[in-house]
């Protein structure tokens, strides 16, 4: 094609050096075009670069990056009017009408690199296409692709992204790949299923462990695998994995697994620790079957419980996660959640952010098949991309205000601190007389340190920080 210039843009992706980048890189590069990758939680926008670029295209993975992406918009157009603005990646289709408002040209979703070199493609020959005619590229796009190595050029190294800490106090240089996209399972409240509709597709092995190569040689130590569920494809993983250790027995990794396929797969998980599996992050979302029910995520607490006792025994640390504030918790439910991760020993393993994430219902949720939540939700909100809800029960919103205060501000590294915090404001809440609260404190013992954990304690179902809003603005 006749030289495009290209601008990828990524504004968060949970302090991961992101594949988002990396792979369209590869394919617009190999097709001719002039790519520059801009990653905004680490460098400021390269205004240079967006007023001589034809085409610019933000990374939209996630809610967070979605709400920075669009508040950097306006600025991309000030200082390039006739750009071609695209929004690709899981947040985009769901988002479209909003985007486009914005000044979106293009919306790409699902496997989006070949419709990103399609357009680059057409942008070289001269056909863009006048609104308001449809884009030629499908908006949802579920064709099984034959990957290409990401190329990695041009973005931060690794160092300035998270790193992983380890019990000892020693940290280690992340790396990020993907094994798979999209998702087999059709959970309610997640993002995946509006675009992928249970539909998962596996990189090619080679290309995850060229990437993974690539990575190791910049300094990797640790490895990411960002995919929505590892075992969607267990053999696949397995593979993967295997070959990892084969060739990098030193480097360590972790990955995401569903309780259910945990419980499903669980002869794999020795196999698993042998290969360097170091954690195992799982959406565990509640402790109480009815809300489980709710967001079907087909396990229950017992499953819960279970799922601990087996990693403990094989020796992977459990990095649960949870939609903590629904609609449906009680302050007394809030405060049994508590209670099992105490029991359970997990204050150690729990990021504290994990206390204070609300659900988000997006555009396109499930959860909106049921009619105890269209009654239950606002009218939706554009520019926050989300249908807004308050609970039932003021103090329950009132009180996850003030545990987002604890578990965002300083001292939210220590765990058991912040766990005792969030403990102490939730008995307040509940409105018990100080004489019949329980206090919380730590057993000596249990295991609130040595366990590995990255460095970013954000997750994707929360809400952007005004901090993260406004630094993206700043173009820092």
């Amino acid at each position: 094609m006749p030289t495009l210039n290209v601008v990828l843009v990524s504004t968060y992706e949970l302090g991961r050096q992101p594949f988002g980048l990396a792979s369209p890189a590869a394919w617009l590069r190999d097709a001719g075009a002039s790519v520059t990758c801009v990653d905004l939680s680490i460098e400021m926008l390269d205004d240079a670069a967006i007023a001589e670029a034809d085409l610019v295209a933000f990374y939209v993975p996630m809610h967070t990056a979605t709400r920075i992406a669009a508040s950097m918009t306006p600025r991309v157009l000030l200082l390039n009017p006739d750009v071609h603005l695209c929004f690709y990646g899981l947040y985009a289709p769901v988002n479209e009408g909003f985007l486009r408002e914005l000044g979106a040209h293009t919306i790409l979703g699902g496997e989006f690199e070949a419709g990103i070199v399609a357009l680059a493609e057409r942008l070289a020959a001269g056909g863009d296409v006048p609104a308001p005619q449809p884009q030629p590229e499908p908006t949802i796009a579920l064709a099984r692709q034959q990957f290409q190595v990401p190329d990695r050029n041009g973005l931060p190294e690794l160092s300035r992204y998270a790193h992983l800490t380890m019990g000892n106090g020693s940290a280690r240089v992340v790396g990020n790949t993907e094994a798979s996209r999209g998702c087999k399972n059709l959970c309610r409240h997640c993002p995946i299923v509006p675009v992928y509709g249970g539909r998962f597709f596996v990189v090619q092995p080679d290309v995850v462990l060229a990437d993974v190569d690539q990575q190791v040689a910049a300094g990797a130590q640790h490895i990411i695998f960002g995919d929505p569920d590892f075992f969607n494809g267990p053999t696949h993983a397995m593979r993967v994995v295997e070959e990892l250790h084969r060739r990098h027995p030193e480097v360590t990794y972790d990955v995401t697994i569903k309780v259910e396929h945990l419980l499903r797969h669980q002869a794999h998980l020795p196999r698993l620790r042998e290969t360097g599996c170091l954690f195992i992050t799982s959406a565990v979302e509640a402790v109480d079957d009815g809300i489980l029910e709710i967001f079907d995520k087909h396990h229950t607490r017992a499953d819960f419980i279970q799922v601990v006792g087996l990693l403990r025994e094989v020796g992977i640390h459990f990095n649960p996660t949870f939609v903590t504030f629904n609609p449906w918790i009680s302050l007394e439910g809030y405060r049994v959640l508590l209670r099992v991760v105490a029991d359970l020993d997990l204050v150690g393993s729990v990021a504290p952010i994990q206390y204070a994430i609300r659900l988000l219902i997006p555009a396109g949720s499930r959860l909106l098949e049921l009619a105890e939540v269209r009654e239950l939700v606002d009218e939706f909100d554009p520019a926050a991309m989300i249908y807004p809800w308050r609970h039932a029960d003021p103090r329950v919103d009132q009180l996850h205000a003030e545990v987002m205060a604890v578990v965002s501000g300083d001292g939210a590294d220590d765990r058991a601190a912040t766990f005792t915090r969030v403990w102490d404001l939730t008995e307040a809440a509940i409105g018990l007389p100080i004489a019949e609260r329980t206090p919380w404190a730590p057993v000596p013992g249990r295991l609130l340190a040595g366990v590995p954990h990255l460095s970013e304690p954000w997750y994707c179902c929360a809400e952007p920080t005004e901090l993260q809003l406004t630094t993206a603005r700043d173009g820092v």
